[in-house]
């Protein structure tokens, strides 16, 4: 069988454009609909994707006045999705810089539980100064320390969710046993941030654990996602780079004892879908002229940790810190500067350019051609799927599931129907990869371990 491509849809509010509640193709109302993301979910497992993503921040954001990117906590609102879809993969968002990692394993696993299986937990450290000064903080924690800290943040969670074995529940009413006791454990973790003693009091979910994702690109954040990540998103705008990426990213894993093919990684794609190219061009440049541009300098702001807010629009991208100066979003600072950079843009440009996905890459074009952008990456080796976009819903991602998606299937890089009920089980490694992919992960693996 020859390798499938694996596509998530990553949703937020209408649209990933930071316009998309502006356009007559939304309707800003459903923004604090909990119908509208059931319906998202069930649109997402009708085209057979894998999973659906909700990102997270613990703050309103730059400019609340134009936009705000979080109005449900992720966990919550995924619990209502859970109950009307029965094989989409549901992955939340959550902060190992303010939470405890006790009530977030237990709340990733009543969700486990819930699903039947299918969550999954995207490992963020959160970079935002207005996040640290909701929890008490003054300034942004550094990177170093945001990462130290998750590492045993997210060893503790896993330990959490393994304290019982799958066989504990017992059940038996006439021995008067519920599970037994020799197959609960404590963890007795003590570590430089964390004492927890455990177990956790919720049994091992149907899954065994919730999937592990992880969305940093910087150093930190690649070892990370080296080490215990089993899908990887990432921002990456050309075959090359991602390549460099996909290439990098997988040596890293072998040299941490894994398999390469354990690790998926999924660049972000916001696609503009059309019966023509020309319209599919139209319909992206009516998003680009609605964007708000004191908005969008507060996230251009965000990237650098630096106040942009009067600069010329017509001016270039002024001298900025260089990525090791910065303690926040490392990994996306830099990609926004060579975005800048190599394409020469004025601000004015670059804000357009980062609109629809924050740095990801955007195509506009006809099912045809966006099915025919995602397979040349897939065989060049740049990824292994792709974090879908949508820049407006849920008409964008209606387009990609009922036009794109049987494209992808007749050509037969992606399932027809779901072989699996779990997260896990859409995830996990083919039992056979063949052609140019097999000698991609042979190459990886060869070069780390040269």
């Amino acid at each position: 069988m020859s390798r499938q491509l694996h596509l998530n849809a990553f949703v937020m509010g209408v649209g990933h454009h930071e316009a998309a509640w502006r356009h007559p193709r939304t309707d800003q109302r459903r923004l604090h609909d909990v119908n509208h993301f059931v319906e998202l979910g069930q649109i997402a497992e009708r085209g057979r994707l894998d999973s659906i993503f909700l990102a997270d921040i613990l703050a309103v954001g730059p400019n609340v006045a134009r936009n705000t990117q979080s109005i449900f906590e992720p966990l919550t609102l995924l619990s209502a999705v859970a109950s009307h879809t029965r094989h989409v993969g549901l992955i939340a968002t959550a902060s190992t810089s303010y939470n405890s990692p006790y009530s977030l394993a237990r709340a990733f696993n009543s969700l486990d539980h819930i699903s039947g299986g299918r969550v999954g937990w995207n490992i963020v450290t959160s970079a935002q100064l207005d996040e640290s000064r909701n929890f008490g903080g003054t300034d942004t924690p550094a990177h170093a320390d945001r990462y130290a800290r998750a590492e045993e943040f997210v060893d503790v969670v896993v330990k959490l969710w393994e304290s019982w074995d799958a066989d504990a529940v017992v059940l038996d009413p006439e021995a008067a046993i519920f599970a037994d006791p020799t197959r609960v454990h404590t963890i007795d973790h003590r570590g430089e941030f964390f004492s927890v003693r455990g177990p956790l009091n919720s049994p091992r979910s149907p899954q065994g654990r919730p999937v592990l994702v992880q969305a940093g690109s910087s150093e930190a954040g690649k070892e990370l996602a080296a080490r215990v990540a089993e899908v990887v998103f990432t921002a990456q705008r050309s075959i090359a780079d991602g390549r460099e990426f996909y290439d990098d990213l997988k040596a890293r894993a072998v040299r941490q004892g894994r398999n390469p093919a354990d690790v998926r990684i999924l660049p972000g794609l916001v696609p503009f879908i059309a019966d023509t190219e020309v319209r599919a061009l139209e319909l992206e440049q009516e998003f680009t002229d609605l964007i708000s541009h004191d908005y969008a300098l507060g996230q251009l702001s965000s990237f650098f940790g630096r106040d942009l807010s009067g600069i010329s629009l017509d001016a270039k991208l002024p001298d900025l810190p260089p990525e090791s100066e910065i303690e926040g979003q490392k990994s996306r600072s830099t990609l926004v500067r060579k975005l800048a950079q190599e394409s020469d843009l004025t601000i004015r440009e670059l804000l357009g350019r980062l609109g629809g996905g924050r740095g990801h890459r955007s195509i506009a074009g006809t099912p045809e051609q966006i099915a025919d952008d995602l397979i040349t990456w897939f065989d060049a080796g740049a990824a292994d799927g792709f974090n879908i976009m949508p820049p407006y819903l849920p008409g964008g991602l209606e387009d990609f599931v009922d036009h794109v998606v049987p494209i992808l299937q007749r050509r037969g890089v992606f399932r027809e129907d779901y072989a699996e009920t779990t997260l896990s089980g859409h995830y996990r490694p083919d039992s056979g990869v063949s052609g140019d992919r097999e000698g991609v992960e042979r190459d990886v693996v060869t070069t780390a371990r040269g």
